[in-house]
Order: C-alpha cells, then structure tokens, then sequence
C-alpha cells in the first residue's frame, strides 16, 4: 500500500515540478526564411522545415535518404498542426505523436526532447576587432540561440562581464583542454562546454569549435557565407557529434531493468522526462527507490541519466536478489544474499 499511495503521491507532482532545463518545449517548432509568400515558396519552406525536425530529431543527415520517408517528404502536412508567417519567416509547428509514429515506422531511432544544456563561449573576431558573445539582447546572441534552437540544442550565454572578456581569448578557445574556461563556467551549470573561434575574412566566415561533455571531446571547423550560416554549420556539427551517444543505433536495444535509489518528488519528475524516449514503465515504488522496464541501448540510457547527474551503483554493491528476472516469473529462493551480476538491469542513484 506504501508503494502505491506513494506512486499516486510521485504522479501527482508532475504537474507541480518546473520542466528540467534541458527539455526543449519548441523541438518539434521549425521556422524556416522565406523570401514571399507565394504557394510555391510555401511549399519549398515546408518540405525545407520537415527534413530539418528529421536531423534535428534523429541526430543523422543519411536519415532523409529513407525510402519510407519518401511520401511523406513530399507532402509533409500530413505531419503538420498549423503554420503561420512571422515577418520573413515561415513558422511550422508539427504534430508530435504522429511525427515520431512515422519515423519510428521507417526504423529510425529518436532523440528525446532532453538534451545537455550546453554553455558556449564564442568569440567572433573581425576587422573591428573581437567580441565575445553574451547572454543578452543583442543580434550576435539572437542569431547564436536561433540558430542552435533550429538544430534543436539548449545554448546556454555566458555574462560575458570583463572576467570573462579576459578569459576568452583566442588561445583558451582553442586549446586542447578547457582548464581556463572551466572555472568560470561552472555557475552556468550546462551539461557540455563549446568553445568556437569565429572569424571573418572577405566577407565569408569560417569558426574552429571544440566540445567537451563528460570525458568526451569532440572537434572540427566551419564555414559561412555570414554569421547565421556559420552559426547554423556550428550547431549542425555539434549536434551531429551528440547524437550517437543518446541515440542507439538501430537493432541494439534492449529490454532493461533500471533501479533508481534517492527519488524525491521533483527527482521523479525529472526521471519520467528523461525515460520518455525508451518506453519506461514503472514496475514498482519503495521509499526512494524506483523500478523500471525501459527498451534502450546500455550506453544510451547511462547516456541520458547523466543528464540528470545519476551515478551509476557498481555490480558489487548491488543485491540482484531485490529484483525480479526479466521475464517476470517469481525469482529462484537462495539460501542467501548473492551477488550475481546480470547484464538486463542497471543501478542508479542520485
């Protein structure tokens, strides 16, 4: 009975808990430039609009070459709840369920609307000299967010207040480590650090970025013909490098058994967001723990609690006695407590 008054108790604050961070609201909202609003622009801006939600939701340029994706390419409003013009723009709002449903119908694998926040230290240098750019209202900021929004990434600004000013230069930007950018960007709290050196000669640009999440760095270089084509080539790379860790490859998930100890309220919620993308059903609730059924690749799934900042529980501390074998018939009785390692369940804690 504790179990389940706390199930209903845990349930009932998901309409209480602030949405995480890192959870993109407007992920399947794609604003794509047009010149008029002509029916032929319109429907060239559409087609435009759903090949970009495809990379933005599977992380994967090759995914438009699916031949079932081939119908709906060409007429994407079956896919579509509404579209309006915003000045130069045209703004796409597709439908979620029926979106997902038809991809994963085509075999592709998904990214969930949870993303690493990531914090961007980016100098653009030209002929008046080099500026780093700030969380504020200016244009170099405005172009930096919509052009990461548009490849579905959470940016996160630095103050860019004169500590900070000092500290972006062109050698801690682009060097191998972020040891000098660590320190300051610790109060931003992201996920991920990306340094990008942009600049501009004879009227095109071109950007060296690093990335470091966790223990993972990633690196490349891009070019733009201005800086909101550089800083779309910028947060397509980005993404492209990400992908693969929250997104498994198709045919390597699993069904898994997932223990979570340390559950508060606002914990919980945070967790059903994060699951969403593997199937999650919640097997059983005592005290602070939480049992789960998922379908996700092993490297997926610590992937995306990672986000959360959950640590991985080792084997050996681990009783797999507490836990119910994966095809749900009642477990073996032992004469004792055993440590047996098993492949189908992952531990976790906060």
């Amino acid at each position: 009975m504790r179990s389940l008054a706390l199930l209903f108790v845990l349930s009932l604050s998901l309409f209480a808990v602030p949405v995480s961070a890192q959870t993109l609201s407007d992920l399947y909202q794609v604003r794509e430039p047009v010149e008029n609003q002509q029916p032929e622009t319109r429907t060239a801006a559409l087609n435009r609009a759903l090949d970009t939600l495809v990379v933005r939701l599977t992380g994967d340029p090759e995914a438009l070459k699916n031949p079932a994706l081939a119908e709906v390419r060409q007429d994407p409003q079956q896919l579509i709840l509404q579209f309006a013009y915003e000045g130069d723009a045209l703004l796409v709002d597709f439908d979620p369920i029926t979106t997902d449903r038809t991809l994963r119908q085509a075999g592709l694998t998904l990214w969930g609307a949870n993303r690493p926040a990531i914090l961007a230290w980016w100098l653009n240098e030209s002929s008046e000299g080099a500026q780093l750019v700030g969380d504020g209202p200016g244009d170099d900021a405005s172009t930096l967010r919509a052009a990461a929004q548009h490849r579905g990434l959470p940016v996160r600004l630095p103050l860019a207040d004169l500590n900070e000013q000092l500290i972006a230069t062109p050698d801690n930007l682009t060097a191998s480590q972020p040891d000098a950018l660590r320190p300051a960007s610790e109060r931003y709290a992201a996920d991920a650090l990306l340094a990008v050196k942009a600049s501009e000669a004879d009227g095109q640009w071109q950007a060296q970025w690093r990335l470091w999440l966790g223990d993972s760095r990633e690196q490349g270089t891009a070019q733009g013909a201005n800086a909101a084509a550089l800083a779309d080539a910028v947060w397509l790379a980005v993404s492209q490098r990400l992908a693969p860790r929250f997104v498994a490859a198709p045919g390597a998930a699993q069904g898994l058994t997932l223990e979570v100890q340390g559950a508060t309220l606002s914990r919980y919620a945070e967790l059903q967001q994060l699951l969403e993308p593997f199937g999650a059903h919640l097997q059983r609730a005592e005290g602070d723990r939480l049992v789960y059924r998922v379908n996700a690749a092993p490297e997926t799934l610590r992937a995306q609690l990672a986000l959360a900042r959950l640590q991985e529980v080792p084997a050996s501390e681990a009783l797999d006695a507490t836990l119910p074998p994966a095809d749900g018939t009642a477990p073996t009785p032992t004469p004792g407590p055993q440590l047996v390692p098993r492949e189908d369940v992952l531990r976790f804690r906060w």
